[in-house]
């Protein structure tokens, strides 16, 4: 895997180039000399946490032969007081929607992602106290 981070001159954005040829602007905030016309760099840590235990789940209960039509994370974190201020705390909540879901399988692709699949919840792990609650949303 790789990726590239080049300053956009002029403020305190960054423009992120990665290596399946995606482009992800990033930028600091305005007090911090950024011109707000990207996320954090943290927050972008966060989303991909997000993106990579929401993957999890969704093959998960794609290949259970659960009728999934939705799947949403809804992510809180605390970060430390002093440098580096790396997430202290990190608080998912899932949100799945399908008809007739079985709340055991749900409970167990969760599990699964943040037990064994999901490499950016691993990494974060090691500094952050990560929990995770969900709801289920029958249509």
């Amino acid at each position: 895997m790789e990726c590239t981070v080049k300053w956009i001159e002029g403020g305190m954005s960054f423009l992120a180039e990665t290596g399946s040829g995606h482009a992800l602007v990033m930028d600091g905030a305005p007090e911090a000399g950024g011109r707000n016309i990207g996320p954090r760099p943290m927050e972008t840590v966060l989303a991909g946490a997000g993106g990579c235990t929401a993957f999890d789940v969704v093959l998960i209960l794609r290949k259970s032969g659960q009728n999934i039509s939705g799947c949403e994370v809804k992510l809180a974190a605390e970060r430390a007081d002093t440098d580096p201020k790396v997430f202290t705390r990190i608080h998912m909540h899932f949100i799945v929607r399908g008809k007739d879901l079985k709340t055991s399988l749900i409970e167990s692709a969760i599990k699964l992602s943040h037990n064994k699949y999901c490499s950016a919840s691993a990494m974060l792990s090691k500094t952050a106290t990560i929990t995770y609650d969900y709801e289920i949303v029958a249509e």
